[in-house]
C-alpha cells in the first residue's frame, strides 16, 4: 500500500457516480441554454460560455475518473495534478460560463427575485469578499499540507471526497470574486482584485517552494514524489493564475474622462482685460 494514500480499489466510490453527476450537470446547463434562447432569441446565449461550462465538466472528469483518480491515491504527483484540475482550472472554466446569469434568465420572475435577494444577503456578501475567498482557497493549503490533516484525509474515503468538494467550491468562489461575469454586488474594483490575485500568486508560490524544500511539510510520501508534486503545483498554479488574470483584465472598462465644463480660473485671469 502507498505510504501516503489508501487502496483505491475497494473503499472509494466507483467511477460511474462522478461520471453520472458530471453528465447530469452538463445536460442541465445545456437545457437551460436552450430555454434561454427560446425565451429571448435575440439575446440568446454565448457559445463561448457554453463551451466554458463543458470544458469545466470535462476537466473535472479527467480529475475524478481513471486513470488520474486511482493514480492520485497512489502517487502524490497524481494528487497534485488532480488538485490543479479540481481547484483551479475547472473552476475558472465553470465560472466564466456564468451559470448564475443563466439561471436568472431562465427562472420565473418570482424565482429570479428570490435568487437576487440571496445574492444581496449579508452572508453571501461576506463570503464573496476577496479576503474570505482567498483564505478559503489558498489559505487552506497551509492547513492541509503543513499539518497532519492531509494524511488523515487520505485514509478516509468520505473525507477525501469532501476535500475534492472544498477544492472545487473554494476555487469557484475565488475565480468568481476575481473575474466572474456573474453578478457580485459587493465585488471591489479591478485594481483591488488585482492586488488580491497577486497575494494569491505569491502565497501559492511560497507553499509550493516550502513543499519542495521539505520545510514543515506533513505528507507521508517519498521525497521525489513530494518535490515533483510541488513543481506541478508551482508551474501549474502559475499558468492557472495567469489565465485568471487575463480574464480579469478583459473585464476592465476604464472610465471615460470627464470633459471640463468651464475654463480654469487661472486661464480666465490671464485673458481678463487690464
Amino acid at each position: 500500500m502507498p505510504a501516503h494514500g489508501h487502496d483505491a480499489g475497494g473503499d472509494l466510490p466507483g467511477w460511474p457516480l462522478p461520471a453520472l453527476v458530471l453528465s447530469a450537470a452538463a445536460c442541465s446547463y445545456l437545457l437551460l441554454v436552450r430555454r434561454a434562447r427560446r425565451r429571448n432569441p435575440v439575446l440568446g446565449w454565448s457559445r463561448r460560455r457554453t463551451a466554458g461550462f463543458l470544458t469545466g465538466t470535462a476537466l473535472l472528469g479527467i480529475a475524478l475518473l481513471p486513470p488520474l483518480a486511482p493514480l492520485a491515491h497512489e502517487d502524490f504527483r497524481g494528487h497534485a495534478a488532480q488538485h490543479m484540475l479540481i481547484g483551479m482550472y475547472a473552476p475558472l472554466a465553470l465560472v466564466l460560463a456564468a451559470p448564475v446569469t443563466l439561471l436568472l434568465r431562465t427562472l420565473p420572475a418570482a424565482g429570479g427575485r428570490r435568487l437576487t435577494a440571496v445574492l444581496h444577503s449579508p452572508p453571501v456578501r461576506l463570503t464573496t469578499h476577496p479576503a474570505v475567498a482567498l483564505t478559503l482557497s489558498t489559505g487552506s493549503l497551509v492547513i492541509l499540507y503543513f499539518t497532519p490533516l492531509y494524511n488523515a484525509i487520505t485514509g478516509d474515503p468520505v473525507a477525501h471526497w469532501l476535500l475534492h468538494a472544498h477544492f472545487l467550491l473554494s476555487g469557484c468562489l475565488f475565480a468568481h470574486v476575481i473575474a466572474g461575469p456573474d453578478p457580485a454586488p459587493s465585488r471591489p474594483g479591478v485594481r483591488v482584485r488585482l492586488v488580491y490575485l497577486g497575494v494569491a500568486i505569491a502565497a501559492h508560490a511560497v507553499v509550493s517552494q516550502l513543499m519542495y524544500g521539505g520545510f514543515w511539510v506533513h505528507i507521508h510520501a517519498p521525497v521525489p514524489q513530494v518535490q515533483a508534486g510541488a513543481e506541478i503545483m508551482y508551474y501549474g498554479g502559475d499558468i492557472a493564475e495567469l489565465l485568471l488574470a487575463a480574464a480579469l483584465v478583459s473585464t476592465w472598462r476604464p472610465e471615460p474622462r470627464r470633459l471640463a465644463t468651464r475654463e480654469p480660473v487661472t486661464a480666465r485671469k490671464k485673458t481678463a482685460p487690464a
